[in-house]
């Protein structure tokens, strides 16, 4: 990349809050090179937009990145039919029909028997009392992994995250993010013979049902949990203190 194009940041400062970098680079430089991820960066959507589809320069295969090192190689991380064969074995899952008809029923009732609790205490945290709990309600039953605590979920979700830009190399975050990855396969490990017994829409039971293989469906759950927490769980947050914090609009849902 030309040398206009290269951009610095302080990896700890970046960790800590990315936000001030971004918000030059998007102003100044919306493509470039940064030397201490050995990453290039697209902060605008435009760009993104246009690049994403150039699979010959900008493979999603990935075989030496973290995500695929620490989670496996998921269909995120493949293109092409490789990654339309994936998508389509999980569609059953995921679809708008399998939402209104399975999912949304069962999202009501963590959401109420959430709110059954909150309604006995005094005061609580939205984040961590309630959108903490509904997110990792939703996410057991969506990945059929039933079986999982639900601060175990969330604990998980946020140690792949950190794994996946671990890119300082961090041997803490690594080992953190390698147990969180065993958790999970040993819960795969403890509920595939029930969900091979009596089969649901949930993503382990679909792909099973598709026949993808071991490693396919372990990775592709690991990628469904390392966002299928967090961005949720954010978004019920946000949205509920945004319409507490604007009546006119909570007036009109």
């Amino acid at each position: 990349m030309q040398k206009q194009n290269i951009y610095n940041i302080n990896p700890e400062e970046f960790w800590t809050d990315p936000y001030p970098d971004l918000e030059i680079m998007r102003r100044e430089k919306p493509i470039a090179y940064v030397p201490e991820l050995n990453a290039i960066l697209f902060t605008k959507r435009q760009s993104i937009f246009e690049n994403e589809k150039k699979i010959e320069i900008f493979s999603s295969d990935q075989p030496d990145g973290l995500m695929t090192k620490l989670m496996g190689e998921n269909m995120m991380r493949k293109d092409g039919e490789a990654h339309l064969k994936e998508r389509k074995a999980i569609f059953p899952s995921i679809s708008p029909k399998t939402t209104k008809l399975i999912w949304r029923k069962k999202f009501d009732e963590a959401a109420d028997e959430i709110l059954s609790i909150l309604e006995k205490k005094s005061g609580g945290d939205l984040v961590k009392d309630y959108a903490m709990p509904l997110s990792a309600e939703a996410l057991k039953v969506v990945t059929g992994l039933t079986n999982m605590k639900r601060p175990e979920m969330d604990r998980v979700s946020q140690g792949m995250i950190d794994g996946i830009a671990n890119y300082s190399g961090d041997p803490t975050i690594e080992r953190n993010c390698k147990d969180c990855t065993n958790s999970i396969d040993t819960h795969i490990d403890e509920i595939r013979g029930s969900l091979l017994r009596n089969p649901d829409y949930s993503l382990l039971s679909v792909q099973m049902a598709r026949g993808l293989s071991d490693e396919q469906i372990r990775a592709n759950i690991k990628l469904a949990i390392s966002g299928g927490q967090n961005e949720p769980r954010d978004a019920i947050a946000g949205t509920i203190w945004a319409l507490l914090k604007h009546p006119n609009q909570l007036n009109e849902v």
